[in-house]
């Protein structure tokens, strides 16, 4: 995949069928609509390409706006090139890039990315003030001279997928299988093992504590059966999201870490993919250490017989019996 890490400095020379976004998740939504953009390009021998925006367009619009990503842009990239896009262009989101025209914006693409195909979803708009509505895009790809299509809202259970719904599933209900169907996939953190405070190690249970980037949306607090992937190998294990309120103290912080069933080797500083199957119980205040690890150790024992049928399956909207 070519990476075009600022449109408004660079030129690609070939001819391209593109899309536009953020495309936070990848969920089924945007697979279909870039599947679409694929099929197009092959169709009429061009590049299928992705424009994205960084930072995201709100933090700029709206400074005060936290926003957490459901993918990091590493895991972005290579679900993209997973779908066949062989060409994503970065545009670097400024006050200035807000206030373009659509016209103007569009001809960019024209001009340095050769577009000829502008594929879309049903509520998209670009420009100054979102003045690039569908109308408006119509009436530039007549007089501009390229292809426009609208791809309608894909649907899952009678609703559209929005990346605002995974975040609510994910981050609010912790309801990992919900999420997954709308996402095609598990959702998964990366980060590199850390050291902890050793309690883990101490009640017999050794954990690994993963440095999650700050911008990760993180799943609700509480006790998941995940899959952890380690130098390309698939371990069982469960994982804990919140602040451990039995042995944190008075200045708790959120924290992620996860027991790998089965073995036993020092991990600390190698990157672990955790992705999340089922919530098994939210987290909660254990009277003392021993009934902590009672607990732990059925935790442990449950998501142990919940991965020894499933396995996240990429693309399929669900995971899947082995």
């Amino acid at each position: 995949m070519h990476v075009i890490r600022n449109l408004f400095q660079q030129t690609y020379s070939g001819k391209t069928s593109l899309t536009i976004g953020n495309f936070d998740g990848i969920h089924l939504g945007h697979q279909h609509l870039l599947r679409q953009v694929v099929e197009d390009a092959r169709a009429h021998n061009r590049t299928p390409a992705v424009v994205t925006f960084q930072p995201h367009p709100r933090q700029v619009l709206h400074p005060e706006t936290r926003i957490l990503y459901i993918s990091s842009w590493e895991e972005r990239l290579a679900l993209m090139g997973d779908l066949g896009i062989e060409l994503v262009a970065v545009v670097r989101f400024t006050p200035e890039v807000a206030n373009l025209s659509a016209e103007a914006f569009v001809r960019a693409l024209i001009d340095r990315l050769g577009m000829e195909a502008l594929w879309v979803g049903p509520d998209f708009a670009l420009g100054r003030g979102r003045e690039g509505d569908i109308p408006h895009l119509r009436a530039l790809a007549d007089r501009l001279g390229f292809t426009f299509h609208v791809v309608p809202p894909f649907e899952v259970d009678g609703e559209p997928v929005h990346s605002s719904r995974i975040r609510y599933l994910v981050g609010e209900k912790g309801d990992m299988r919900a999420a997954a169907r709308l996402l095609g996939r598990c959702f998964s953190l990366s980060g590199i093992v850390v050291h902890g405070d050793g309690r883990g190690r101490q009640i017999g249970i050794p954990t690994a504590n993963l440095a999650v980037a700050p911008n990760r949306l993180l799943p609700a607090n509480g006790v998941y059966a995940t899959w952890a992937i380690l130098d390309g190998e698939r371990w069982p294990s469960a994982t804990n999201v919140g602040i451990r309120p039995t042995v944190s103290g008075d200045n708790p912080i959120r924290t992620v870490e996860t027991h790998i069933i089965g073995l036993r080797r020092n991990l600390y500083y190698q990157l672990i993919r955790l992705e999340f199957v089922e919530r098994l119980r939210p987290e909660k205040r254990f009277a003392n250490i021993d009934e902590l690890k009672r607990q732990i150790r059925e935790d442990v024992a449950r998501a142990a017989q919940i991965l020894a049928y499933e396995e996240c399956d990429i693309f399929s909207g669900k995971t899947r019996a082995e």
